[in-house]
């Protein structure tokens, strides 16, 4: 049986910017919109990004593993290649990463790539994706 999509709405403070980021950096197909908000394809998943400027800024940190992650963010599980693609291609795009592209747990169980980086409202987004998918909830 296929995993049902996701539906995630977030705040924005420039709907232009999100769908620079959105559609244009990570090519996320445009759904429906208003002069309110937008929907986007993100990797098969409804997300819409609302305007409502007040409600944007960097969410707080903790430490995992010697870095900050941001404690509230959002993101995708992608195959590996893919996950490397998008990784270079970020890259090339000159993107500033909250936490650089990187393997984890190298070579263990739950051996994974990940990255985490901000859209223009400082929403915090992570693309991961395991060596092994079928081990991603595996201890």
């Amino acid at each position: 049986m296929p995993t049902p999509p996701f539906h995630l709405a977030f705040p924005v403070h420039d709907l232009a910017a999100a769908r620079a980021f959105y559609g244009g950096l990570l090519g996320c197909p445009e759904g429906r919109s208003s002069d309110h908000w937008v929907d986007f394809d993100f990797h098969g998943h409804q997300v819409v990004a609302h305007l409502a400027p007040e409600e944007t800024g960097r969410a707080r940190a903790n430490q995992v593993d010697g870095k900050e992650v941001p404690v509230r963010h959002f993101g995708v599980i992608l195959e590996w290649e893919a996950w490397h693609a998008l990784a270079e291609r970020l890259r090339a795009a000159g993107v500033r990463f909250v936490i650089e592209p990187g393997i984890r747990f190298a070579g263990q169980v739950g051996e994974q790539a990940t990255m985490f980086l901000l859209d223009p409202s400082g929403n915090a987004l992570e693309f991961k994706t395991f060596r092994d998918m079928s081990r991603i909830f595996a201890r």
